[in-house]
């Protein structure tokens, strides 16, 4: 059977208020996400781009965007990415995030993530890798999202 994350995306994506629906669907599964208003760009398995607009409730007293709104930012794309890839029968779960930040971040933001998820159907641990860049592409933060992945049950 088909990913269900992967078949909402393809089902919605190409029609005029697709994308739109998505996002706020995504928003309404998991809400925390959606306090930085992910907005999913581009989606299939193993490969997602994500991004975030830059607007005052995600910034910081530095008038940068905030540490948690990257990692937010960050985790979403390589949950989208992952789980966009693993067969039906299986299911992620983040054990750990880290966070390199390299330059202040301002203005529109992507969270880029690219990996090969597993299809083993055994209990593994999986990094993944997301990239942050900003509007002129310079990479502004990167996560390392570590993921355990197995069979449903």
């Amino acid at each position: 059977m088909s990913n269900p994350i992967l078949a909402r995306w393809k089902s919605l994506s190409p029609k005029p208020l697709g994308p739109w629906l998505f996002n706020k669907g995504l928003a309404r599964m998991v809400p925390y996400t959606g306090t930085v208003r992910p907005e999913v760009k581009e989606l299939r398995p193993g490969f997602a781009r994500v991004e975030m607009r830059d607007r005052k409730i995600v910034r910081n007293h530095l008038n940068s965007i905030h540490a948690i709104a990257l990692v937010n930012l960050g985790e979403v794309a390589s949950g989208l990415a992952m789980l966009a890839g693993l067969p039906r029968e299986m299911r992620g779960i983040v054990t750990s995030l880290k966070i390199d930040y390299l330059k202040k971040a301002r203005g529109t933001l992507t969270a880029t993530c690219e990996c090969s998820p597993p299809t083993e159907m055994v209990d593994q641990q999986f990094d993944v890798i997301a990239s942050i860049k900003d509007t002129s592409g310079d990479e502004v933060a990167r996560t390392t999202v570590t993921w355990k992945i197995g069979p449903k049950g």
